[in-house]
């Protein structure tokens, strides 16, 4: 079900996507977006000929090393008549500690830290066995010989496992690199199954450690939920159940801050549909005024080709409240649904929502720099939620996919 109404500011975002994007091409932004290539195309040639053209245009690598140094002892210098036996005894003594010296300077480089430290000695001990004995290896490494001999057997499996996690790793980089660097293991697992590669969560888990690959974190709060006290009372209707049978019944909204650079802010408002958690409607400003809900409630029902009978729910902003706001919903004949005042639960699949956004676009950073290139990153994100990003309230399937299983469902049923 897409939007075929496309305002005129939703394809101005559309157009800059594509052209802030590098190697972007017509059918991977359309794709993203949810929309035809032809028409993504026509809208980018229009923007061209009233203006131009600009695309736009990297990473890192690390390396460490240690090294530690035995200390040498000396030899005695007492009357040699009296004591030949003892120098003897010092002589194979030195000779024992000048084995050791020698046995940990080319230990050192072997050492590493955690787990790897066992490991690590265990193939030294088998790197060196032609050079020393192997009992004066584990003597010196201090491990026991039972234990090496062991580790010995299980060479040939664990280099397979070691090959096979190494194999994964690139399955995984690349699946990481396609969400922008914002899957953890839940999503990449799904993903790497819908590609009939059977592996189970803890694995995937485990080599992204390994592999040093993971999602990304979170931070700070704003506050943008301001309660009007003159506004009429709404029934919570929804009581903190998010979830709905089909698609068009119940829509959740909330409003977000979008850092700027200097201390400025953009302001997000959104409207998700509670079965698939698509976001059907959205609008970005340099305000909280009632007209940026309102902006996002006519786009989703733009998208959904009208809203009647559905109920919307949201906390206790004044934008909310307001009776511009309340006279939109019956306009739309959409019934308002109200958390309790001050209480983030009652509008808690928002609240995550607008966590995940954040989390993946900011990337840990403060800000999103200007607003020109805030809204462009927003909005890229926005369309590639509904058309490829995975939900785990889907069964970790993109919204859109989601709603494409179910009507079909339906329809086999009917048949």
């Amino acid at each position: 079900m897409a939007m075929k109404d496309y305002s005129d500011e939703f394809k101005a975002d559309a157009v800059a996507l594509y052209k802030s994007t590098p190697g972007a091409t017509y059918k991977s932004i359309a794709a993203d977006l949810g929309v035809n290539r032809a028409t993504l195309r026509e809208w980018v040639l229009r923007d061209r000929d009233r203006r131009g053209v600009a695309p736009a245009a990297a990473r890192d690598t690390k390396t460490a090393a240690r090294a530690t140094q035995a200390t040498p002892s000396a030899g005695p210098d007492e009357r040699i008549r009296q004591l030949e036996a003892r120098v003897a005894e010092l002589e194979a003594s030195e000779r024992k500690l000048a084995t050791e010296r020698d046995i940990l300077r080319k230990a050192a480089k072997y050492f590493a830290k955690g787990d790897e430290l066992v490991r690590s000695r265990f193939q030294f001990v088998d790197d060196h066995r032609d050079t020393f004995e192997v009992k004066r290896l584990c003597e010196v490494l201090e491990v026991n010989r039972s234990s090496y001999y062991k580790w010995l057997v299980g060479r040939e499996a664990r280099a397979a496992r070691q090959r096979a996690d190494r194999l994964l790793a690139v399955r995984i980089r690349e699946v990481h690199a396609k969400s922008g660097g914002a899957y953890g293991s839940p999503r990449v697992t799904a993903e790497l199954k819908e590609t009939s590669l059977r592996v189970n969560e803890k694995r995937v888990a485990r080599v992204m450690q390994a592999f040093s690959i993971s999602g990304i974190r979170l931070r700070r709060r704003v506050r943008t939920t301001v309660p009007d006290p003159a506004a009429s009372q709404v029934p919570d209707l929804f009581q903190r159940d998010f979830t709905a049978t089909e698609p068009g019944r119940k829509y959740m909204g909330d409003i977000t801050y979008l850092p700027l650079a200097g201390g400025e802010f953009l302001y997000l408002a959104t409207v998700l549909d509670c079965f698939s958690r698509k976001v059907v409607g959205w609008s970005i400003a340099d305000h909280m005024r009632t007209g940026l809900v309102a902006d996002a409630l006519r786009m989703a029902a733009r998208t959904r080709g009208g809203l009647d009978g559905s109920v919307f729910h949201s906390d206790h902003g004044a934008q909310y409240g307001s009776r511009v706001f309340a006279d939109l919903c019956d306009q739309l004949k959409v019934t308002r649904s109200m958390g309790a005042v001050g209480t983030s639960a009652d509008n808690a699949a928002c609240e995550s929502f607008h966590a995940s956004l954040k989390r993946e676009t900011l990337r840990q950073a403060r800000d999103y720099g200007d607003a020109v290139t805030c809204r462009r990153t927003v909005f890229g994100w926005l369309t590639r939620y509904n058309t490829r990003r995975r939900h785990s309230a889907n069964g970790h399937l993109s919204p859109d996919e989601y709603e494409r299983r179910h009507h079909a469902a339906k329809l086999t049923l009917a048949a």
